[in-house]
């Protein structure tokens, strides 16, 4: 049986904590909230997409953000139909300060709509 060195075993156990840190931010983060408020925020190159939903209705948030420019677009829909379908261009790329910022805002905006029902 071959002894692994003390240098061995720590370069493996940092790799280990590695991969497991970029599975756990490549996968979506869940959130839940009262009233069955079921929100789901995923990154998205270097933006964000969020979507919230309550039974029927859907809220929905994507962040696109690029060299030049940013988008934002906002759904909300009950059943198949369309209440808001609305989108924005920024002549410059938000900054991941901004986009966070920008999800966070929306979250709590569907949060106090959606208990105001």
């Amino acid at each position: 049986m071959s002894r692994r060195s003390p240098l061995t075993r720590r370069i493996t156990a940092l790799l280990g904590i590695a991969f497991l840190g970029i599975g756990l931010l490549a996968s979506p983060s869940v959130v839940s909230a009262s009233e069955d408020l079921h929100i789901e925020i995923t990154k998205k190159g270097l933006g964000k997409e969020v979507v919230i939903t309550q039974g029927t209705r859907e809220w929905f948030m994507l962040i696109e953000v690029t060299p030049e420019n940013s988008v934002v677009l906002r759904q909300e829909k009950e059943h198949d139909r369309y209440l808001v379908d609305e989108s924005e261009t920024h002549d410059r790329p938000m900054t991941p300060g901004e986009v966070d910022a920008a999800i966070a805002d929306y979250v709590n905006s569907v949060k106090t709509r959606a208990t105001k029902k």
